[in-house]
């Protein structure tokens, strides 16, 4: 027997939604006028050359001491700030459209109009980006619910950051799909019920090929 469509879809915003930083250490070097490649820090395009994601990756630390690292590298270099906040201001100043995967706004847009609830389930939307920047931002206002950990105090993969959203989306953990790009983001969200989806950022389209597929949209 086929499984009925999934009836909510909630995204993780950095990495899903938003490119990640890996992805816009070029728009960070053009703001400061850096050369090319002074940002070498690769994440999952190159874990080869990161030896501080691999740590990351095996548990050996989270991801906020992961971009605290980051951060610290970056107030040596520039000798601002070390803070994601101030990182991420030069990395994310490009406009919004260099900065959303099309993928992702198109699967959010196609979802709403399709009456699926759609939420956003971040960890640090206010620990790296400034209310300037949010302002700005129009996809944001296109969420029906955002949770984010920062303003919580709690985050993913705890059990209760999934159950926050759950409950002000008032919806089931079983009608759910939930994108992440975060494997231990992943396996939280398991834990409660919910149907996790990687979104790979090095190939980013199927993961939001297989979330149309639970929630019964069209294929772009």
């Amino acid at each position: 027997m086929v499984a009925a469509p999934k009836t909510a879809l909630i995204f993780d915003f950095g990495g899903p939604v938003l490119l990640t930083p890996f992805e816009l250490r070029h728009v960070g070097e053009r703001d400061l006028g850096l050369p090319a490649g002074t940002f070498a820090w690769t994440g999952p395009f190159a874990p080869e050359l990161d030896a501080d994601w691999q740590v990351f990756q095996s548990g050996g630390m989270n991801e906020r001491e992961y971009w605290a690292y980051r951060a610290r590298e970056f107030a040596d270099l520039t000798g601002e700030e070390p803070t994601m906040k101030a990182l991420c201001g030069h990395l994310y100043s490009g406009a919004e459209e260099e900065l959303v995967r099309p993928g992702a706004l198109a699967l959010l847009r196609d979802a709403k109009a399709a009456g699926i609830a759609v939420g956003a389930l971040t960890n640090d939307l206010t620990s790296f980006h400034d209310q300037a920047w949010l302002d700005r931002m129009s996809v944001l206002t296109e969420f029906d619910v955002l949770v984010d950990g920062r303003t919580e105090g709690v985050y993913k993969p705890d059990p209760r950051m999934y159950e926050i959203i759950l409950e002000r989306m008032g919806i089931e953990a079983e009608d759910a799909v939930f994108l992440d790009d975060q494997p231990v983001n992943l396996a939280g969200a398991d834990v409660v019920g919910l149907t996790p989806v990687h979104l790979d950022p090095v190939d980013p389209a199927p993961g939001f090929r297989l979330c149309r597929e639970l929630l019964g949209l069209p294929q772009e």
